[in-house]
């Protein structure tokens, strides 16, 4: 095929230039479609991108208030600075507390009375350093590596024993000090010696010069400097300790930090303006939203012209289900004082479709009606037995009432002795320790005061004291409570419910002491019974359907007593913001209305790019085409110019014998 750049040469017409114009005039008008089309179908996904992020952030604020807890915020005020106070909404309620701080937890401080020349050459002792902190206990060996003041502090601070030590210069030499790395008599220091290699262990020589306990003698062992001491403090009259400044769960849901001895009144008021701010955000995202719509699907009447999305089936669908759940009244509030949004001053500009909030109305509402507030938003367990209460429900739980029956009751995990005590009792160094294994997996060594105890109940209450001091157990958010039996002996339970409930003996120096030689453990059980007449599952105290068991699916309630039998029923009351968290998951999460419609927008962009492939293949067989029909049109006519050409020759080469041949 000759190139295109030889088009012409024969005709001087069927050129390069007309080829590239008859080539775009074939493109352009199916070219100038599929731009088109790709424009308006990346605006359409552009469009979508803003509702999706429009519809989004409605959601958020509505899932602040589908949350009871949110709906019910609290504040606290202290009229003294160094009592603060802090506020777990979802715990607190309101009152007037007088509080009285006497004493603050300090650590416990020591330091060697003897003063050393040098920190890094003179000998302290060798031998074992045995340190009791709390229920640790840590053997720190010296020797000739760290025979030294240095030594024995960076000894003491690389065994992690809970305690910390340094050295200090007091200008006329060296001293050792230790603090407990925790406040409180819980966490106080025992320090014992063992193979000193200076003194007999206990005496004022080598290693020994750091030993320390409270029953030492005068002048031996480390100096106290400052006592190991408890926060104290009265609350309406109730003294309470903690081995720290820091209170919790004194008071449900407040938490007090204490800086200072001292009075204070604490105050703890519903915060209604609180919840206000998160329904008047809630207000401004839908009107957000609302002009979102209106700038992507509004109607001009003046112009007569729409919008992008002007008559779009995915926002009709949206606009319709938001008006519906957001004007309805809610089902199970029929005959509430409050019964839907417009009870608490939200209510519709019909004229613009937007939220109008009238925000004293609404706290107003909230401070009569708490409750109906509540679940006018959020959802909502009313159970008829008060020993029953609700947890959560399920993604597929619909609004109604369901009957809960209890055939077996949860229980507790126990530990019950054999026998009584005989009282009085003595305590010493031989069966003053045992240990108990606490839900399967929480060790608790028990340490009791060395002493004579007159009855059970001292012996009880010193028991109680050592197992809510226990770091082990604390740290594991359980406890253990004991109490006497019917014929005296020693009951252990733990605070879970279920069948991962449990107390066992693990050891014990002399367990005849306590009657606990031949004691029965028992384990707790799982409540059961139905909800809905379905059988239901249990776990702890908690009973609950799985998916798929009818309109209580998911449902959970807490079942709390021991009564078995019919235990009335509870209602489920899913309010606005539940249910509104619903709708807009489903409009924006995976195969939802926009989700579907984008991804149909997108297959649309890839067909006009499979069109637009299409057609450069056709214009460049099309503009072979021509090529090959111009080359063959051009060679045609250069061929007919050589004819003409020679004819002409010829013809002029006989007009002058034709010329002659007349004269």
């Amino acid at each position: 095929m000759a190139n295109i750049s030889s088009l012409g040469i024969g005709s001087g017409v069927l050129t390069s230039e007309l080829v590239d114009q008859l080539v775009q005039a074939e493109r352009a008008p199916t070219e100038n479609r599929l731009a088109q089309k790709t424009e308006r179908t990346q605006a359409l996904i552009s469009a979508y991108g803003t509702l999706r992020s429009a519809v989004t952030e409605l959601r958020l604020p509505m899932r602040q208030l589908s949350a009871p807890d949110n709906l019910k915020a609290f504040s606290a005020t202290s009229s003294n600075e160094d009592v603060a106070v802090s506020v777990d909404s979802s715990k607190a309620n309101r009152g007037t507390y007088s509080v009285d701080v006497t004493s603050l937890a300090s650590a416990q401080a020591l330091a060697s009375r003897d003063v050393f020349a040098d920190r890094d050459k003179t000998s302290v002792g060798q031998g074992t350093m045995t340190l009791s902190v709390g229920d640790n206990t840590t053997n720190i060996v010296i020797d000739s590596s760290n025979d030294t003041l240095q030594g024995l502090a960076n000894a003491i601070n690389d065994s992690d024993a809970g305690v910390s030590a340094g050295v200090i210069d007091t200008g006329s030499g060296f001293q050792l000090v230790l603090s407990a790395d925790e406040t409180g008599t819980a966490n106080a220091v025992s320090i014992s010696v063992s193979g000193d290699s200076a003194g007999t262990d206990t005496d004022a020589q080598g290693l020994s010069r750091f030993a320390f306990n409270t029953s030492m003698d005068a002048g031996a062992g480390l100096n106290e400097t400052i006592a190991a001491s408890d926060a104290v403090m009265s609350i309406n009259g109730v003294e309470v300790t903690r081995s720290t400044n820091s209170f919790e769960n004194v008071i449900d849901g407040l938490t007090f930090d204490l800086t200072a001895t001292g009075t204070s009144t604490v105050k703890v008021e519903q915060d209604l303006g609180a919840v206000a701010d998160r329904v008047q955000d809630f207000v401004e995202k839908f009107n957000g939203l609302q002009e979102t719509i209106d700038a992507l699907a509004g109607f001009n009447a003046e112009s007569g012209s729409g919008s992008l999305l002007t008559g779009d089936s995915v926002i009709r669908g949206i606009q319709n289900q938001l008006r519906q759940v957001l004007t309805r009244v809610v089902p199970g509030l029929e005959d509430a004082s409050v019964r839907s949004l417009a009870d608490v001053g939200i209510t519709t500009n019909f004229e613009t479709g937007s939220l109008e909030f009238d925000r004293e109305e609404f706290m107003a509402q909230l401070k009569a009606n708490p409750d109906d507030v509540t679940a006018l938003f959020a959802e909502q367990g009313r159970a008829t037995d008060s020993q029953v209460e609700f947890v959560r429900s399920g993604v597929n739980t619909e609004p109604g009432t369901y009957d809960i029956n209890v055939t077996q009751a949860a229980t507790q995990g126990t530990l019950a002795g054999n026998a009584a005590a005989t009282f009085p009792v003595t305590i010493d160094g031989t069966n003053d320790e045992f240990s108990l294994l606490v839900n399967g997996d929480t060790s608790v060594n028990l340490q009791l005061t060395q002493q004579t105890y007159n009855s059970a109940q001292d012996l009880v209450d010193e028991i109680q004291a050592q197992l809510n001091s226990n770091n082990a157990l604390n740290a594991s958010d359980g406890s253990v409570q004991v109490s006497l039996g019917a014929g005296g002996e020693l009951v252990f339970s733990s605070s879970t419910y279920g069948s991962e409930s449990s107390v066992t003996l693990s050891s014990a120096e002399s367990a005849a002491t306590f009657g606990l030689d031949a004691a029965t453990s028992t384990d707790g059980l799982d409540v059961a019974g139905t909800i809905d007449g379905r059988t239901a599952e249990g776990e702890g105290q908690t009973l609950f359907l799985g998916e798929n068991s009818g309109a209580a699916s998911g449902l959970q309630v807490q079942i709390l007593g021991d009564q078995t039998g019919s235990r009335g029923s509870i209602q489920f009351i899913e309010g606005v913001g539940e249910r509104t968290v619903d709708l807009i998951t489903n409009f924006v999460g995976a195969d939802g209305a926009i989700d579907t419609r984008t991804e149909s927008l997108n297959r649309d962009l890839e067909r006009i790019q499979e069109n637009q492939i299409r057609l450069e293949e056709r214009i460049t067989a099309y503009r072979e085409r021509l090529v090959s029909q111009f080359t063959a049109a051009d060679s045609l006519i250069s061929q007919l110019n050589s004819t003409q050409d020679f004819v002409s020759q010829q013809l002029a080469a006989l007009a002058p014998q034709n010329n002659r041949n007349n004269n």
